[in-house]
């Protein structure tokens, strides 16, 4: 049986399936985009303990996961730049990764 929920009851429940922890730049588990953007080796800890995942550092030298990472995220929809003309943390993050 399908149920139907209200706006209200759609919003609250998908709150309480919030996907990860909240990560900031301020407590120094994110870079800026002025800094390449991805997380830091204190934010992939921190993600890594709340969700069991196995987040790794970019590979910026090469191998078979900065082909992957290259392939998918080159791929993505969205702009490089912002409307101020800034790179945006899509733009970023590639160039962290040489892609």
């Amino acid at each position: 049986m399908l149920k139907c929920l209200t706006w209200i009851q759609y919003k609250y429940s998908m709150a309480s399936k919030k996907k990860g922890p909240s990560l900031a730049i301020g407590r120094g588990e994110k870079l800026p985009v002025s800094k390449g953007a991805g997380l830091t080796a204190k934010g992939r800890a921190k993600y890594n303990a709340a969700t069991g995942s196995n987040l790794k550092a970019p590979q910026p030298q090469g191998g078979a996961r900065k082909r992957s990472f290259c392939a998918r995220m080159s791929g993505m929809p969205g702009p490089m730049k912002d409307e101020k003309g800034r790179p945006t943390r899509k733009a970023a993050s590639l160039k962290r990764w040489k892609c």
